[in-house]
């Protein structure tokens, strides 16, 4: 940092020694608009010079108003200096005096000690610069003012601002530093190369990232700022505080992680040609990685690596492993393999363990025993690989303990054998599973499977709905990515109450979030309404239902949207309760007075025929029955006698409301209007 400064120091001395040769200078002023020397340049110079105390010393006072010093990255520095100039027996110039800058980065030499000895024999300038606790000692040839040899003591990190900024956008917020160095300044930068220990430091960039806080280490160094772009070469230890680097955060431990890169460095980006990194009890990784300005990861080769978790996890996994796939992971296990990406896509990837557990801090995701290796590339082929677990799950759901075998050609990523798993009481027979890692989202994943005797009480239980017997079934011919939604083709088919509901158009969007979105068309078939009823609490009934859900959306497992059409047009038989809560919870009052009298002394009663359609949208409940009129619409009509007519009165109920009613009618008391 101090050469260039240390040049223009020499030429001033020089010149203030011929003058103090020459009694005839004394109490001089001289003044200079503009001197520009080789990368310094100062502006509104002033030099006082005056004899002093002691014979053949003379006082100093130099002031520049504005020194720019490009190479070091200092402009419009104010200086001032103070001091005492003299010759010793052995022909060396001496000044001891006081130096103060006004405006260098850090408050670099605010009010130092300057000491300065000029040998022409030895050929050799030497200065030290002393505030405080800090010591910065320099020396080089007079005929090559360009190269110093520096040494920094107790330095804080803010003063070297300037000389960083000239290749590097962030900002040093604290921290100090011992460090013996080279430094050589050129017309276009510097070159620098020595040894350095940091204590407490902290920087920030414009974008926040990368940023460091705390670090304590030492290193080797070696840059090279008259290039473009700068190229840097570091090897060391750090420890203590945090580093964020791209979208890692890393929270280091108390012993030296240790490290060895190339990197270079231009317009805020760093694109580290070789890293090697040994972390001894969580992370060694060996390969390159590019960021840009914004912190964005441009690159990003491991050719090898290995974690060891939790304690991976814990020092550079979060935040970044969070956002990408749950928060507050809890992992143990170890993974080694190595990654390629750029450019936004995966070139390859492989990864083995021995055994890794894996779950979110919600319980939503878990995968246990993981063993085996999965070994991908988008180009050519890979030999066939085997990853297996001991248990999986997904949200509520249990998958047990499968084997599963895998092999990459052509950047499709394919499943070897059919692949059964064991999941809520029945079976998932998976013929065809494939992943395009690199592919466009459209066509990156597919899949084909068979389901058979998937219990519905454990599902039901799983999700929080009602649960009923039943158990579910069918296929699924193939799964892809269309308008932002995973569409499966095929169909479900529930086998409940006798009768079944068929699943069509079945998509989803999410599936492993806490509110996944769930779409598809159902179909009723023959449903038969005594132990429907009976499962719903809802009043006995008797018959058989038929009937759609179109457009079902639910969110999180509850509808937000459908289009349904339910008859029993075949003619049953219902209770009085059943009937007053159909008519209340569409609106209607239970039947009451000489009517409802009469229709207490009947268990249940005779119906021709059952029906209602409803629409949900935008959280209100659109209704109408068999037929309609000024004074609501028919949902049952009655045959025989006593005669039964049951009717809804409100054709638009908010969604919330009609949930209330229909709970109280599960309760076992006729529902509120």
């Amino acid at each position: 940092m101090m050469c260039p400064s240390h040049r223009l120091l020499l030429c001033l001395f020089i010149c203030c020694g011929l003058l103090g040769s020459a009694p005839a200078w004394a109490d001089t002023v001289l003044a200079a608009k503009r001197i520009d020397l080789p990368g310094v340049s100062l502006q509104d110079v002033q030099t006082q010079l005056t004899p002093g105390a002691i014979p053949n010393t003379m006082q100093v006072v130099l002031r520049a108003g504005k020194a720019d010093i490009p190479a070091v990255g200092w402009r419009h520095v104010a200086l001032t200096l103070t001091g005492n100039l003299q010759r010793d027996v052995q022909m060396r110039w001496m000044f001891d005096g006081a130096a103060q800058l006004t405006g260098a980065p850090g408050g670099a030499l605010a009010n130092a000690k300057i000491n300065l000895v000029i040998d022409a024999s030895a050929n050799t300038l030497a200065i030290n610069a002393d505030q405080g606790a800090t010591h910065i000692g320099t020396a080089f040839p007079l005929d090559q003012p360009s190269h110093a040899q520096i040494n920094l003591r107790n330095l804080p990190a803010s003063w070297l601002q300037g000389l960083l900024a000239t290749v590097w956008p962030g900002h040093i917020t604290g921290g100090k530093l011992d460090a013996d160095l080279a430094l050589d300044v050129r017309d276009q930068g510097y070159q620098s190369s020595g040894d350095l220990n940091i204590t407490d430091l902290k920087y920030v960039t414009p974008t926040g990232n990368p940023s460091g806080d705390g670090l304590t280490g030492h290193a080797r160094f070696a840059v090279d700022a008259t290039t473009h772009p700068a190229q840097l070469i570091l090897n060391g230890g750090v420890h203590g505080g945090q580093l964020q680097f791209g979208p890692v955060l890393a929270r280091l431990p108390e012993h030296d992680v240790v490290f060895d890169l190339g990197a270079n460095m231009e317009k805020g980006g760093v694109a580290i040609s070789h890293l090697h990194l040994d972390d001894e009890d969580a992370l060694l990784l060996d390969g390159s990685i590019a960021i840009d300005a914004k912190g964005n990861v441009q690159k990003l080769k491991l050719d090898h690596f290995q974690a060891r978790f939790p304690a991976a996890y814990d020092r550079y996994g979060q935040p970044w492993l969070d956002s990408a796939a749950a928060p507050n992971l809890h992992i143990a296990g170890q993974v080694n393999g190595h990654v390629d990406y750029a450019a936004d896509t995966w070139r390859s990837f492989a990864f083995h363990s021995d055994g890794l557990d894996l779950a979110d801090g919600n319980g939503q995701l878990q995968a246990n025993g993981v063993r085996g290796d999965l070994d991908w590339a988008a180009q050519g082929d890979k030999s066939t690989t085997t990853l297996a677990w001991n248990q999986l799950v997904m949200r509520q759901f249990a998958i047990g303990a499968a084997q599963s075998r895998w092999r990459s050609r052509g950047g499709s990523l394919n499943l070897q054998s059919p692949l059964d798993i064991s999941i809520l009481k029945g079976q998932v027979h998976f013929t065809a599973l494939e992943w395009r890692p690199a592919a466009p989202k459209a066509e990156r994943f597919n899949l084909a499977a068979d389901l058979s005797g998937l219990d519905m009480a454990t599902l039901n239980q799983s999700v929080g709905w009602m649960p009923f017997a039943g158990t579910l079934g069918g296929n699924i011919a193939s799964m892809q990515w269309v308008d932002g939604r995973y569409a499966l083709q095929g169909q479900l088919t529930i086998k409940a109450f006798d009768g079944t509901a068929v699943i069509r158009h079945l998509s989803m969007q999410q599936p492993f979030s806490n509110s996944p979105m769930v779409a598809g068309d159902v179909s009723l078939h023959q449903l038969d309404l005594a132990p429907l009823a009976d499962a719903f609490n809802f009043g006995s009934m008797t018959g058989r239902l038929d009937g759609s859900i179109d457009g079902l959306q639910l969110a999180g497992g509850s509808p937000v949207a459908f289009t349904a059409a339910l008859l029993a047009q075949n003619g049953g038989r219902i209770s009085l309760r059943a009937a007053n809560n159909l008519s209340v919870v569409t609106g209607g009052t239970p039947a009451s007075g000489l009517q409802g009298a009469v229709m207490k002394l009947f268990k249940t009663l005779s119906y021709k025929r059952m029906g209602i359609n409803s629409s949900l949208q935008n959280g209100i409940c659109t209704f109408s029955g068999l037929d309609g009129g000024n004074n609501g619409y028919t949902i049952v009509e009655g045959s025989g006698l006593p005669y039964l007519h049951v009717v809804g009165e409100q054709n638009r109920i908010e969604w919330p409301v009609f949930l209330r009613r229909l709970k109280a009618a599960s309760q076992g008391a006729v529902a509120e209007r």
